[in-house]
């Protein structure tokens, strides 16, 4: 028989993270998809403090050296509970693994502490009005002038740009050739003249989106990540940490859990739902270990996301079923409940991720045009 319980020593990672979470939630409130809207800085500091921050970097670059899986059982305690994490969750999840892979050794020193203690939030330029999914759309330009780059274009849908010290910015410094050629990826100090942010305020409220406009940016030449031009595959790099992650599947836990607290459990189709979903987060956490444990083949991060995302809509529907009108007067509930459309549309549209599941992973072929 398989036996799906955690090792002693994750499961007293568990209880401590489930601890601390509890402490942030009475400290600070319990937040929506808390991963990118529970923004706090304190909160990022108590996460250095245990060590929750760059736990899977090389103890080399100051990381904990921990497994994938601890990290992943420490951040579902985090975000099921709604504890504040934003502050460091991208800089944790993505940029810090960028610059270990593609920095240099002087960009490591300069810019690895400060995620690790918890004092820099990072956001990521990538998307942009008329390249979302379509990365290698991108029209924001990067002109060499001698030691400097010249940044003009715009972002959309950067999350913390309001809030955030640096943006990780994806840009292009070439035209020629195929579109995924001349892209590179730039560290842009958000105090830098010439970038103007506007907040986006969604439906439910949320503002963690932002508009990013750059007017003629001066960026170092120094602050170039990777190959210049050839940033595309690193890029790629950074998606397969986003879309495989454990936040993709309990970002709304709370929601579910809400919902079944005030369920009319003894009506047998009530139950069979709750195990429905039940199943799902099981069957989801299978799919996001087997991400950690890189066991799933390159380009399955897709089919993670997918799945994933649209099991945190079944939950929204579920709940809105259960709590009716009577949770439409929680702000919280409101909140999770018209946000969901957005889970499988944000960091890449499921349509996009079933083509990449198709064509990179099973080979089909595409369809002719």
């Amino acid at each position: 028989m398989l036996d799906f319980r955690l090792e002693s020593e994750l499961e007293a990672l568990r209880e401590r993270a489930a601890a601390v979470a509890a402490e942030g939630v009475a400290e600070f409130g319990a937040f929506t998809d808390s991963w990118i809207n529970g923004y706090s800085k304190d909160f990022s500091r108590r996460l250095a403090a245990e060590g929750w921050i760059g736990m899977t970097w090389p103890t080399e670059h100051g990381g904990g050296g921990c497994s994938n899986i601890e990290r992943i059982v420490m951040a579902e305690e985090m975000i099921s509970a709604g504890a504040p994490i934003a502050a460091s969750w991208f800089a944790d999840r993505q940029m810090g693994p960028s610059f270990i892979k593609y920095g240099t050794p002087d960009q490591q020193a300069e810019y690895l502490p400060g995620m690790l203690s918890g004092e820099t939030t990072w956001c990521i330029g990538m998307s942009e009005p008329d390249a979302g999914s379509d990365l290698a759309g991108l029209k924001t330009s990067a002109v060499r002038d001698g030691d400097t780059f010249v940044v003009n274009g715009q972002k959309i849908w950067t999350s913390f740009a309001a809030d955030a010290d640096f943006i990780y910015l994806i840009c292009r410094t070439s035209t020629e050739g195929p579109p995924h050629r001349g892209v590179s990826e730039l560290v842009v100090p958000m105090d830098s003249p010439g970038i103007e942010v506007r907040p986006i305020k969604d439906m439910t409220t949320n503002q963690h989106f932002c508009e990013v406009f750059f007017t003629d940016v001066r960026v170092p030449v120094e602050n170039l990540v990777g190959v210049e031009g050839a940033a595309f595959k690193q890029t790629m790099t950074q998606l397969e940490h986003e879309r495989g992650g454990i936040d993709r599947l309990v970002s709304n836990r709370l929601l579910f859990d809400e919902a079944v607290a005030a369920a009319d459990t003894s009506d047998p189709v009530i139950r069979q739902e709750i195990a429905r979903l039940e199943t799902g987060y099981r069957l989801g956490r299978i799919l996001v270990y087997r991400e950690g444990l890189k066991q799933a083949p390159a380009g399955f991060s897709a089919a993670t996301k997918c799945f994933c995302t649209e099991h945190q809509q079944r939950v929204a529907d579920f709940a809105a079923g259960v709590l009716g009108l009577d949770g439409l007067l929680s702000d919280q509930t409101r909140r999770f409940i018209n946000y969901a459309p957005a889970y499988t549309i944000m960091g890449g549209t499921s349509n996009v991720m079933r083509n990449i599941l198709g064509e990179r992973v099973l080979g089909l072929p595409r369809e002719p045009r």
